[in-house]
């Protein structure tokens, strides 16, 4: 048990570190928490619910760089965040996960496509201007959120790649989605505290953690640079799929 906690720890500090820079921190802290005892349902939970203090540390500390896009106000992405979040809970509760689960590494595969094409190929090519217009960015936001409710893992790069084909500079871009993902967190955990039980103890473990990792990540923001934090996004995003290939 000892051990099990011990791993738990580590996973949920890399992944509240992870989930502030590109997302994909459920990926950690899924496993662990399967490892330390918890069935497949009640550890997606549970990690969504340990891990939202950490995402919201991390959209506080950056919230200078949080910007709205294609025409869209933050105040309309952090509507649409919170509604798909609360609708992704409800389905969760109601239905089970293996369609999605089946559909998930194909989902941040392209995601991670996008994402590195709006970062690179489309940055060498200024005679291209190709955009995600405001009605597509606020559709593909809500339906992010839906997904982020229900699975959370992946919505980082996931959001990264709208908000890049949208427009938005990268280190904005992931400032914007440490926000949006914690509007997202914020209705479904709401919704998950009145429907489950929740062994307090470990989501504390996890949910501290997790928080000092998301504070080392906004930290490494700040100071990275942006084309080493483009190609680790990207990596992130290629690793997180091969990683879900593997194990679905």
């Amino acid at each position: 048990m000892i051990l099990a906690h011990s791993v738990l720890i580590l996973a949920a500090f890399v992944a509240g570190a992870q989930n502030a820079l590109a997302g994909g921190g459920t990926f950690i802290t899924f496993p662990a928490l399967l490892y330390a005892g918890l069935d497949p349902r009640a550890a997606n939970i549970t990690s969504a619910v340990a891990l939202f203090p950490g995402t919201v540390t991390a959209g506080i500390a950056g919230r200078r760089l949080v910007m709205g896009t294609a025409g869209l106000s933050i105040r309309t992405l952090v509507a649409l965040s919170l509604i798909g979040g609360a609708l992704g809970a409800c389905l969760l509760l109601a239905t089970p996960m293996s369609l999605l689960t089946r559909l998930v590494p194909y989902l941040v595969l392209f995601a991670t496509g996008v994402f590195a094409w709006g970062s690179f190929i489309h940055k060498a090519r200024d005679d291209v201007e190709v955009r995600l217009g405001a009605r597509a960015t606020g559709c593909v936001q809500l339906m992010i959120g839906i997904y982020g409710g229900y699975f959370a893992g992946g919505i980082g790069v996931l959001m990264l790649a709208v908000l890049s084909a949208a427009g938005s500079p990268v280190r904005n871009a992931v400032a914007t989605k440490n926000m949006l993902a914690s509007m997202m967190g914020a209705s479904s955990v709401l919704i998950f505290l009145f429907q489950m039980r929740f062994d307090w103890l470990l989501v504390l473990y996890v949910a501290v953690a997790a928080i000092f990792g998301g504070l080392v990540g906004v930290y490494a923001l700040r100071r990275i640079n942006e084309t080493a934090l483009c190609i680790g996004i990207t990596l992130i995003g290629l690793a997180v799929t091969v990683g879900l290939f593997i194990r679905y």
